[in-house]
């Protein structure tokens, strides 16, 4: 697993803090919060677009895989120095979309197992039915 920061830099006023903002991705959402936590970022400032996207993006959808983490030239520099890979910011969209993909992937092959462990189990309790039944051979009334 990879966290990820771009170089975008952009220039904005956000509250009272006026900096160069970039992205701070990760492979999981679990492995960046755990990151954005050694970095001293706040929970409340992730970005996830179902949440708080402008508009909010439908869950499962690839607009709904953009959640990230803004953070300012220090701590791009502080997440670089703990590990983060750094990236052209025209790669982001191409690392999102991989993580995308391999999400919807495996959510697939995770429907189709649960798909055939419940065909099993209907074929288990029409045999335990059937088994159950009154063998029409026999002499028995």
């Amino acid at each position: 697993m990879t966290v990820y920061v771009d170089d975008i830099r952009i220039p904005a006023r956000v509250g009272g803090l006026y900096g160069r903002w970039s992205h701070l991705i990760a492979d999981t959402q679990e492995e960046l919060h755990a990151f954005a936590d050694r970095l001293g970022l706040r929970r409340e400032w992730f970005q996830d677009p179902c949440v708080n996207g402008k508009p909010k993006a439908e869950p499962g959808s690839r607009a709904a895989a953009n959640w990230h983490y803004d953070v300012i030239d220090r701590k791009r520099a502080e997440a670089v120095r703990l590990g983060a890979v750094p990236v052209p910011f025209r790669e982001l969209g191409t690392i999102i979309s991989a993580r995308y993909e391999a999400e919807q992937r495996a959510r697939s092959a995770e429907e189709q197992r649960r798909e055939e462990e419940q065909d099993g189990d209907q074929l288990e309790a029409v045999r335990e039915a059937v088994h159950l039944l009154p063998n029409p051979r026999s002499n028995h009334r």
